[in-house]
């Protein structure tokens, strides 16, 4: 049985881990990313007994894998959380047909999503037709799947839509913010009750938590699930001195990730999975659009690693 919404935005107050999927010989190794659910359902850090999220998204390098090859993804990952987590389905909503039926085909699934995430709009559009697009795209696919939809917010310009968005349609359960800090406040104050406000720019979250930012997302914790973890539980109970030791420790590997306009968004994380020579986990090869980091890069990498090793 789906989860009723209030239970949900609470089970989401969380880390949400969102994995690389690794790739071998340019295809997706289904038995790695196989591997990587299983570490991160198996080591779950979480105080109160709190189930795991995990989101397959825009880390996971879904914008470059086919139709069919994200529905057998999220068709493996969920029948492997089974009752244990959340799933998250990241949705690239271009074109927005294409995006419904792909919402369709899951929602059929033995194991369908928990929610989706869609993901940035590409090309052209405005904040008028965000809002009539999605309000529309909410009633069809909620009423019909029973889909419940995060929104991915980075465009500044867009904030008063998915305010609208989320206060109008009962569909709309949240928003994950993938801006700014100067957004959380303006978008905790717009939403209030009506969903929960995410940060979505990784582990380094302490800031955006006590603006009122419930749970992070984190590419990083397929690999350092206890980082991710204990910085969620220390922000819960307001310990923010915690929340902000740990995050100074996984800085180095997250000033990496994003540097450039988060050009090492992808690599970077599967080269610190390289560098761990954790032998429960599997990084691949390098995906589509991001080979491996040079080596200047790796160097810096190489002695970060070391040091998170401790949160693995």
């Amino acid at each position: 049985m789906p989860l009723e919404i209030p239970q949900l935005l609470e089970t989401l107050n969380s880390v949400t881990a969102i994995p690389i999927i690794p790739f071998k010989d340019g295809k997706v190794d289904y038995t790695g990313h196989a591997k990587n659910i299983d570490y991160l359902l198996r080591n779950n850090y979480l105080d109160e007994g709190r189930q795991r999220v995990i989101a397959i998204a825009g880390t996971s390098l879904i914008h470059h894998i086919s139709e069919t090859e994200q529905l057998l993804i999220i068709d493996k990952t969920g029948q492997q959380i089974g009752d244990d987590g959340i799933l998250i389905s990241g949705i690239v909503p271009n074109p927005i047909r294409q995006a419904g039926q792909l919402i369709e085909l899951q929602a059929e699934l033995s194991r369908p999503p928990d929610a989706y995430l869609l993901m940035p709009l590409t090309g052209i559009s405005s904040p008028e037709g965000i809002y009539e697009q999605y309000i529309e795209f909410g009633e069809r696919y909620g009423t019909a799947c029973g889909a419940r939809f995060l929104y991915y917010f980075r465009q500044k310009r867009d904030m008063s839509a998915v305010v609208r968005l989320l206060n109008d349609s009962p569909h709309f359960i949240g928003v994950k913010i993938g801006t700014g800090e100067a957004d959380v406040e303006p978008l905790v104050e717009g939403v209030g009750d009506s969903g929960i406000v995410m940060w979505g720019i990784g582990d380094r979250c302490t800031r955006p938590a006590q603006l009122g930012a419930k749970g992070h997302t984190s590419g990083i914790a397929v690999a350092f699930a206890r980082a991710s973890d204990e910085i969620n539980n220390a922000q819960r109970r307001g310990d923010y001195e915690i929340s902000a030791r740990i995050e100074a420790d996984i800085a180095p590997l997250e000033e990496i990730r994003f540097m450039n306009e988060r050009v090492y968004n992808y690599s970077a994380v599967i080269e610190a999975m390289i560098l761990s020579e954790f032998d429960d986990i599997e990084a691949g090869t390098g995906g589509p659009f991001n080979p491996r980091v040079p080596s200047e890069i790796q160097a810096q990498l190489r002695e970060v690693t070391q040091d998170l090793k401790r949160y693995h």
